[in-house]
């Protein structure tokens, strides 16, 4: 008897101990960010798309859209402000990641950060990431590194969807779990092939299936998609081809209608002009091919919204989607590497597409001209700093926590918001130092007014951007923009209020305001150790 009452009273202690943990646990929320590579502004039908995405069309109606969000232009700079919360070169990563330029060009993330899954992890959550790193790949510097309890993806660049290239082994909680490879193994689903944005997921999946219910969790699902080299599965491909027959002006003609129709942006909204080739001066020949490239992007897009659709119904199937907040978004505009009509134009054509069609690398893309439709309405294309490089869709969705869903806010943000919005949804604390080092605070704001749709929402903010010299500083509804930081002649200023496409350049007329947001700018360069610039430069 003794003893059963003994182990009666452990059963009910323990009881006691859940039920007094759980509800703390319920109040937050999981944490979900799915971040694109290299997907334009408009590439989402919710965003005007021709491309169908319905899963995260269902995400935006049931969450909040947001119109005015930005990255910071480029793959590696955006990772590491999303991650720490910081300017990039603040974090070491103001450039890319393959080399050691100093101070804010270190090329991995620097002591002188946390991470989001440090920060996180320390408040009890479980940390998990599947997909792109691209932050730091030696040694110390990767992804099981800096506080990620499990991982499975790469660490360095992903530019391949059927193969592991050289120099980019998956890892897999630390340690190497496919090795360069042509015929890479689907370790999951060995019947299927492998390809990265399913295999992404694969890994995402078993993550949550094998963590600890009881305790809420953060995943960072980081997919190479739609960058290139453009490789889709045929499934996908068969649905885009000969839908581009009409060329990218008349796309982002259609694109823009269809913004209207959707209240993303003002009715009297026009296209800059076009850099591109005339789609009328192309053969026929020619067109034919382009449109077969854009088939092949299309398809890799509605093969990511595919996926992003497995992910919320297992959260749904799990009794857990009504309390996760999930974030999508992309890590800079659309590329228009290389050149007008992409990577291996003109010798990668339909006639030998089995050749290229799993060649990786810079096997072929779509190229300057598609780019630019990806990118409607903004000028300029990734790594610069005007609206067609920064702008990014973002969708927040989350059931238990998100007032007046189905709605868009033009509140002006940055993606060193979302450690800002983890710590406060997380109730994390950000720490100001970490191993002995002092940290630099966090830059951004809590998006939870946004979330919660209250009156605190639409906050003026100042926020900078720079990337190898492509410069800005947005002041409220005034942006200062240059393509080169290192000439003062050269920037151009610009009315986000009634001119977001920056087709009217104002700097002549308020040469006051330039000198105040360049100096405003540069000291906020020096300070986040932009300044001074790398040698090359």
């Amino acid at each position: 008897m003794m003893n059963r009452f003994v182990l009666f009273c452990a059963a009910a202690v323990g009881f006691l101990a859940l039920a007094a943990r759980v509800p703390a646990e319920e109040s937050r929320p999981n944490i979900l960010i799915i971040l694109a590579d290299d997907m334009g502004y408009s590439d989402l039908s919710c965003y005007g798309s021709e491309i169908p995405t319905p899963h995260l069309d269902a995400m935006a109606a049931g969450g909040v859209k947001f119109t005015q969000f930005y990255n910071t232009s480029r793959c590696c700079p955006t990772r590491a402000s999303l991650l720490t919360g910081l300017s990039s070169h603040e974090a070491g990563v103001g450039g890319m990641v393959y080399r050691n330029d100093g101070e804010g060009y270190l090329g991995y993330l620097n002591r002188e950060c946390v991470t989001l899954a440090e920060v996180l992890g320390k408040a009890g959550y479980q940390t998990l990431m599947s997909g792109k790193w691209h932050v730091g790949h030696a040694e110390g510097q990767r992804a099981s590194d800096r506080g990620f309890q499990r991982f499975y993806g790469i660490n360095i660049h992903v530019d391949s969807y059927f193969k592991v290239l050289e120099g980019c082994p998956i890892y897999l909680d630390g340690e190497v779990a496919i090795p360069p490879t042509e015929s890479a193994p689907n370790t999951l689903h060995p019947e299927q092939p492998f390809y990265t944005t399913d295999v992404f997921t694969d890994w995402a999946l078993k993550f949550l299936e094998e963590k600890d219910a009881a305790k809420p969790f953060f995943l960072y699902l980081a997919y190479n998609a739609p960058h290139w080299p453009i490789e889709a599965p045929e499934e996908n491909i068969a649905h885009f081809k000969g839908e581009y027959l009409e060329g990218w002006d008349a796309l982002r003609e259609r694109r823009l209608v269809r913004m209207k129709e959707l209240g993303l942006v003002a009715e009297d909204t026009v296209l800059p002009p076009s850099e591109n080739v005339a789609w009328a001066d192309l053969s026929a020949e020619d067109q034919k091919e382009l449109d077969f490239r854009r088939a092949i992007y299309a398809a890799q897009v509605e093969r990511l919204d595919q996926n992003v659709g497995r992910v919320v119904d297992a959260l749904d199937a799990a009794g857990e989607l009504d309390n996760t907040l999930i974030l999508f978004l992309s890590d800079n505009g659309c590329s228009n590497e290389k050149g007008m009509f992409g990577y291996g134009w003109p010798e990668n054509r339909m006639e030998n597409y089995e050749t290229w069609r799993t060649a990786s690398g810079r096997s072929a893309s779509q190229g300057q001209a598609w780019a630019c439709a990806s990118n409607t309405p903004f000028r300029r294309h990734k790594r610069w700093v005007h609206e067609g490089g920064i702008s990014t869709p973002l969708i927040a969705h989350w059931p238990a926590g998100i007032e007046a869903p189905g709605r868009m806010s033009d509140q002006v943000g940055h993606v060193v918001d979302l450690m800002a919005t983890c710590v406060d949804l997380g109730q994390a604390s950000y720490p100001e130092e970490r191993d002995g080092v002092a940290i630099h605070p966090m830059r951004g704001m809590s998006l939870r007014p946004v979330l919660e749709n209250s009156e605190s929402e639409n906050q003026e903010r100042t926020l900078f951007f720079e990337h190898e010299t492509h410069a800005a500083i947005r002041q409220g509804d005034w942006k200062l923009v240059t393509t080169n930081a290192t000439d003062p002649a050269k920037w151009e200023l610009y009315d986000m209020a009634t001119d977001r496409v920056e087709l009217h350049d104002l700097a002549a007329k308020h040469p006051e305001r330039v000198r105040a947001m360049t100096a405003a700018w540069t000291e906020w360069a020096k300070d986040a150790d932009v300044l001074p610039w790398p040698k090359e430069r």
